[in-house]
């Protein structure tokens, strides 16, 4: 194109050369041919969110895993009126749920917005995105239930030969408790707080009282006064709700004082009979430490000691893993922050739900004791030898009898403890207690970093239930895993051994 074409003429152009400015070339920047960017361009075709997802994600391993192997009778069985509006479908819920606590989103109003947001949930919920208190009702009306599908997911573990209880190893972790420290008071405190509330609000019944006599001479009798202050209404409902603290840090005082008189009753040789007045008496003379706490918005939380050193509101959870796979076995929530009072309870709920005993038990020194040397002795010997614990004693403490290296005939005098330690000291004993660490502990590492180490339901019931959850997805996950390294291992199988 000459210069006379243009819109000016030729005479009164300037030709400017191109310069490059800070390294970019005349074709870059703003001239640089991008790909094509149409953020209105309509689709013909409705997109399929499927073809979104890999083929091995696992959003799909969990609608496969709710589709084909979990039985939801119990979900479905829960709605027996046929009125109403029609709920949204369990399968539906449960595949949200799953997926959700899998990936760490738990928050009913965190999982409405990921139904929306994220393609993984939408594709779960078939663009359907409940909204958050419709989760939080299903979640609560199906607690239970959710609950039990940590024995279905155990099934498919074992099913798939992730389990075959060889060796196992048992732990404890603190999960933090949906409770403020904040709204928590100390039975010294509580009682010192207790008596200014009742003087407050006798002084405003006095008040309230005053009030009513002059309105009535004002109004005349047949009006309406005879409502609450607000200051008084929040004044006796708090002195209430002191009244139930106080009672239930008086309570938990007497249950300990019966437990602990009744263990040293029989310890000394005494009956039942005996051991059990032992207990009342004990209960009825029980005093409460001045320091003993309850919490407002989770009175079934304890405060205890974390792992890194500091004290918070939370439960006990205690685990046996299968060393093969990093697969919980067992598992339980409870408000007792030490862990010696779990290993009977455990083992004997890992036998009935198996049906056989793992072959090798191991548990660091919090486990140790005399009750549970005792039953493991019972265990062992039960079962001719095919069973054997091994329990951490500890520091040897004064006056024990345990070898460096152990060498001969084990002392007949031997107390359960020392045969114990010196079991632990044999060249078997280390081998086997080392594999300690290596099978249980990263287990609650990995639920920490993918789910998080936390319940958000309230009360023993409902955190242990939302615990239980948490576990059965941490099998998937596993379940996940391993059918993904043989699916990638499948090919190449195919591939290093050529058909003959």
């Amino acid at each position: 194109m000459s210069d006379s074409d243009g819109l000016f003429p030729a005479t009164e152009l300037e030709h400017v050369d191109v310069v490059v400015d800070d390294g970019v070339e005349a074709g870059g920047g703003v001239n640089k041919r991008f790909r094509a960017f149409e953020p209105n361009a309509v689709m013909l075709v409705p997109p399929d969110l499927g073809e979104w997802l890999p083929q091995n994600h696992l959003s799909r391993f969990i609608a496969d895993i709710v589709e084909t192997q979990l039985d939801l009778k119990k979900f479905y069985a829960s709605y027996a009126k046929s009125k109403g509006q029609p709920p949204y479908d369990p399968r539906l819920m449960v595949r949200v749920l799953l997926y959700g606590y899998c990936v760490g989103v738990r928050s009913s109003r965190e999982l409405e917005r990921v139904c929306v947001d994220v393609v993984a949930f939408r594709w779960l919920a078939a663009q359907q995105a409940p909204d958050f208190r419709s989760i939080a009702r299903f979640r609560k009306r199906h607690l239970s239930s959710l609950g039990n599908v940590f024995l279905q997911a155990l099934e498919l573990c074992r099913a798939a030969g992730m389990v075959s209880l060889g060796q196992v190893a048992l732990d404890g972790t603190k999960v933090r408790a949906n409770a403020s420290r904040r709204k928590a008071m100390s039975y010294a405190r509580l009682t010192e707080k207790q008596k200014v509330l009742a003087d407050e609000v006798s002084a405003l019944l006095a008040d309230a009282d005053a009030i009513d006599d002059a309105e009535d001479a004002r109004f005349g009798k047949d009006k309406r006064g005879d409502e609450l202050p607000p200051e008084l209404a929040r004044r006796e409902s708090r002195l209430v709700k002191l009244a139930e603290a106080r009672a239930a840090l008086e309570a938990d005082a007497a249950v300990r004082a019966r437990k602990e008189a009744e263990k040293k009753a029989r310890d000394k040789g005494d009956d039942d009979d005996i051991a059990a007045q032992k207990g009342d008496d004990a209960a009825k003379n029980a005093v409460v430490r001045p320091k003993a706490q309850r919490n407002f918005t989770d009175p079934d939380s304890r405060i205890m000691k974390t792992a890194d050193g500091s004290f918070h509101y939370a439960y006990n959870a205690q685990a046996i893993v299968d060393a093969d796979h990093q697969i919980i076995v067992a598992t339980t929530l409870t408000n007792i922050g030490v862990d010696v009072e779990q290993v009977v309870p455990l083992v004997e709920k890992l036998h009935a739900t198996t049906g056989v005993l793992p072959r090798q038990v191991l548990a660091d020194a919090g486990y140790c004791s005399a009750t549970n040397l005792d039953y493991a002795k019972t265990v062992e010997d039960g079962s001719d030898g095919r069973t054997e614990f091994f329990i951490a004693t500890g520091r040897v403490k004064h006056g024990e009898r345990v070898p460096e290296v152990p060498r001969g005939r084990i002392p007949a005098n031997a107390t359960l403890r020392e045969r114990m330690a010196r079991k632990l000291k044999t060249k078997k004993g280390r081998a086997v207690y080392a594999r300690r660490k290596a099978i249980v502990e990263p287990v609650f590492g990995q639920i920490h970093t993918r789910q998080g180490k936390f319940v958000l339901l309230r009360g023993l019931e409902q955190a242990a239930h939302e615990w239980y959850l948490i576990a059965a997805c941490h099998n998937l996950m596993k379940l996940h895993t391993m059918q993904t390294k043989a699916l990638l291992a499948t090919p190449a199988a195919l591939i290093a051994s050529p058909a003959t």
